[in-house]
């Protein structure tokens, strides 16, 4: 990729809860389904059974919807002792389309931020999850004009971001990854040396949890509240 004349010529941005909603849609359905399962369990043990069958099939079925509505799938038939009937089955795979069709939502602030960056800046989509649905959100979203490269993986270490720099021939020093996920989208950079600005979005998936004792090592780390201070940090950091 050509350099440009700035710190950071190549920025990268994670996708979802980035740049549009994501997990609220996550939250919403998890409810669906524990009211779908309420005659069985309590809410608090179906919620926390959900949970452990998601962390346990990450590996085999990775993130997105696809992997959570398996996951429905598999915790339904558990809590159900076989007893979930196929009607209740087909609410769920009911629910994982409307999960997939569901419009998207950018979050405030982030056309007019990629508007300003795109003049001086090759932009990135580097996201995880399902190929098909997140190919659709990028094109659902109206943003896709915005990116020079959009990359799909199926999680994000440091081992992925190292493999996308180098198959782009990007040096870290002229690389900046912005996100939501500490877990996902900032230290994995931060630990071999690259940038990155973490995001916060109200609500957090718990598997990408990160403790304070975790950040104690992270003494670079950047938080802005929105992304829409992004174009002045930019600035100052010239």
């Amino acid at each position: 990729m050509t350099k440009r004349h700035t710190k950071f010529p190549i920025i990268a941005f994670d996708a979802d809860d980035t740049l549009w909603r994501n997990e609220d849609i996550f939250m919403s359905a998890q409810s669906e389904f524990i009211d779908l399962l309420s005659p069985y369990h309590d809410e608090e043990f179906i919620r926390s059974h959900l949970g452990s069958v998601q962390i346990r099939n990450l590996t085999h079925f990775g993130y997105g919807i696809k992997g959570f509505t398996l996951s429905m799938i598999e915790t339904a038939i558990e809590l159900t002792e076989g007893r979930v009937t196929g009607t209740e089955v087909h609410s769920i795979i009911e629910l994982a389309r409307r999960m997939l069709d569901a419009p998207i939502a950018l979050i405030p602030g982030v056309k007019e931020v990629l508007k300003k960056l795109q003049r001086d800046h090759k932009l990135m989509i580097i996201t995880k999850g399902d190929l098909l649905d997140q190919e659709s959100k990028v094109a659902r979203s109206g943003l896709a004009d915005f990116f020079d490269v959009i990359e799909v993986v199926s999680d994000k270490t440091t081992a992925t971001y190292q493999k996308i720099l180098e198959r782009q021939n990007i040096a870290i020093t002229d690389f900046l990854m912005i996100g939501n996920s500490l877990k996902s989208d900032v230290l994995p950079l931060l630990d071999i040396g690259a940038t990155a600005i973490h995001v916060p979005y109200h609500t957090t998936w718990a598997h990408e949890e990160v403790t304070d004792a975790e950040l104690l090592e992270y003494s670079k780390l950047v938080t802005l509240e929105r992304i829409s201070l992004l174009p002045d940090w930019l600035s100052n950091n010239k």
